[in-house]
C-alpha cells in the first residue's frame, strides 16, 4: 500500500519505488521515498484513486467544514457568474474584477460552497484586518489571523503573504481552500513557495490587474489556475461602479527646469550607453545600479537620474495646477497620489492636508482615513500605500501627481475613486510633465481600456 504523507511543505509517497514516481516528484535518498511539492497533492491522490492502487492519505489535515453565509446580500449577476466559472474550472483559477466590484463577496461565496477550511492571504495588515472584519460578519465561525503580531489559527484564517511564507511548513496541510487576494503578488519567488508548499486542492486568485510587467503572471496558471472569469472597469461603470472620466493635463517645465532635466537625462543616458546596459532587458535596472556603484562617473549618473525624476515629478508648475484642482473641487473628497514620500510631505506641509505613507503609524493612519470618510479631512495626500485594497468609497476625485509606468498602479489608483455612491461622478486627473519620460509612460497607461 502507498501511504501519502505531509512533511514540512512537501509530500512523501511511502511504499512507492523510484520507477513509479508521478510527474513532479524526485527520489529522496535520505528517506528512500519520492518527494514532491505539497501542491502536487491533488493530482497525486486523484491519480492514485483513478489507477485503483491501494493507498492511504495521511497528508491532509482537514475535514469538511459546513458553513452558513449569514449576510443578507445577494450576488449580482456577474458575481454569480464568477463563482460558477470557478466551480466549472474545478474550483481552481483567477477571478479578475475591478476594485469596488465585490471580489471579497465572491470569495465568501466560494468559501461557503467549498465547505473546507480556508486560508485567505492578503498583502498588507490593513487588508488582513478588512478581510477579518468582512468574514466575521459573513460566516458563522471564528476567524483566525496571522500577521501584525497576531497568531490565531482557525479553520478560516486570514494571513499576510509574509506570515504565510513564514508558517507554511507548519500549516500548509491544514486548509482545503486557499484564496490569494491581490494575486499578482504571488508569482514573486518567495511568495510562490506558499502555493507550492500548500496541499490545498481548491485555489482562488483575486485581482483587478493580473498582468505583471516582468511576465511573471504566467506562473499563476501553475500556482493557482488560469483566469476563469474577467470583467473590466468599463463594463461595470455606471451601474456597479461610479461613472468617471480621466482628464490628462500636460504640464510645461520652466526654461530653467527644462535645461536641468535635459542635462540630467543626458548624463544618465550617456553612462548607460557607455556601459552597454540594456535597461529594457532582464535585470536592466539592477545592472545599472551595480555599474553605478563602481565608479565616480556611475554615481554621478545615478544622481542625475534621481534629479531628473525630482524635476519631472515635483515641478512647481504641477503644484500650481494641484492648487487649482483642490479649489475647483472644494468640499469633494480628493486623494492626491505621488510616487515618493518627500513630495507627499511637501504637499502636506504646503497645502495643510493630512498624508499617509508607509511610515505612518497604524493609529494615525486609522484616524486620517476616518477623518477623510467623515469629511473632516476632505483632501488626503499619499504615495503608493493606498494603491490597493483600502476601502474608501467617499473618494470622488483623484489627482495623480506622479507614479510608476505600470498600468496596474494607475488602474488601482482609478479604482480608489470608483466605489459607488448615489449620484457620484468620479474624476481622475493625470498631471503629465511635457517633454519628459512621463509622456511615454502616460501613453502606455492610456492603452488600458479603463483610460479610453
Amino acid at each position: 500500500m502507498i501511504i501519502v504523507r505531509w512533511d514540512r511543505g512537501t509530500l512523501l509517497l511511502e511504499g512507492m519505488d523510484r520507477a513509479s514516481m508521478p510527474a513532479g516528484f524526485v527520489w529522496d535518498d535520505r528517506v528512500h521515498q519520492p518527494r514532491g511539492d505539497g501542491s502536487l497533492y491533488y493530482q497525486t491522490v486523484l491519480g492514485l484513486h483513478r489507477s485503483g492502487a491501494p493507498y492511504q492519505d495521511l497528508a491532509k489535515g482537514w475535514d469538511k467544514l459546513p458553513l452558513t453565509h449569514t449576510t443578507d446580500k445577494h450576488p449580482r449577476d456577474y458575481q454569480a457568474e464568477a463563482v460558477q466559472a470557478w466551480k466549472t474550472a474545478g474550483r481552481r483559477g483567477v477571478v479578475s474584477l475591478p476594485t469596488g466590484s465585490g471580489k471579497s463577496f465572491v470569495a465568501e461565496l466560494c468559501i461557503v460552497d467549498t465547505s473546507r477550511p480556508a486560508l485567505v492571504i492578503a498583502p498588507t495588515i490593513d487588508l488582513v484586518n478588512q478581510w477579518h472584519g468582512n468574514l466575521s460578519r459573513a460566516l458563522d465561525t471564528p476567524i483566525g489571523a496571522l500577521g501584525g503580531g497576531q497568531h490565531d489559527l482557525q479553520p478560516v484564517t486570514v494571513s499576510t503573504y509574509d506570515s504565510a511564507y513564514l508558517h507554511m511548513e507548519r500549516y500548509g496541510d491544514r486548509f482545503g481552500l486557499v484564496i490569494f487576494d491581490e494575486v499578482h503578488h504571488l508569482p514573486a519567488d518567495a511568495y510562490a513557495q506558499i502555493a507550492e508548499m500548500m496541499l490545498a486542492p481548491y485555489r482562488l486568485g483575486l485581482s483587478a490587474t493580473v498582468e505583471r510587467n516582468d511576465g511573471m503572471h504566467l506562473r499563476l496558471d501553475h500556482l493557482v489556475g488560469p483566469i476563469v472569469y474577467e470583467k473590466g472597469i468599463k463594463e461595470l461603470s455606471g451601474h456597479v461602479l461610479s461613472d468617471y472620466e480621466v482628464v490628462r493635463i500636460p504640464i510645461d517645465l520652466s526654461a530653467e527646469d527644462a535645461l536641468a532635466y535635459d542635462e540630467a537625462i543626458a548624463r544618465y543616458r550617456g553612462f548607460v550607453a557607455y556601459k552597454g546596459i540594456r535597461l529594457g532587458g532582464p535585470n536592466g535596472w539592477q545592472n545599472f545600479l551595480r555599474e553605478a556603484s563602481r565608479c565616480k562617473q556611475g554615481r554621478a549618473a545615478l544622481k542625475a537620474h534621481r534629479d531628473s525624476r525630482r524635476i519631472m515629478h515635483a515641478t512647481p508648475a504641477k503644484l500650481n495646477v494641484l492648487e487649482q484642482l483642490i479649489e475647483r473641487h472644494k468640499g469633494q473628497r480628493t486623494i492626491i497620489f505621488t510616487n515618493d514620500n518627500a513630495t507627499v510631505y511637501n504637499i502636506s506641509r504646503d497645502f495643510l492636508v493630512p498624508c499617509i505613507t508607509h511610515r505612518t503609524p497604524a493609529e494615525e493612519r486609522r484616524t486620517v482615513l476616518a477623518g477623510f470618510a467623515s469629511g473632516r479631512f476632505p483632501v488626503l495626500a499619499t504615495s503608493r500605500v493606498l494603491n490597493e485594497g483600502v476601502d474608501i468609497p467617499e473618494a470622488q476625485v483623484g489627482v495623480v501627481l506622479s507614479g510608476t509606468s505600470t498600468v496596474r498602479e494607475h488602474v488601482q489608483r482609478l479604482g480608489r475613486i470608483l466605489r459607488p455612491q448615489e449620484g457620484k461622478q468620479a474624476v481622475l486627473y493625470e498631471l503629465v510633465t511635457a517633454g519628459t519620460s512621463e509622456e511615454r509612460h502616460s501613453e502606455r497607461r492610456n492603452e488600458h481600456d479603463a483610460y479610453r
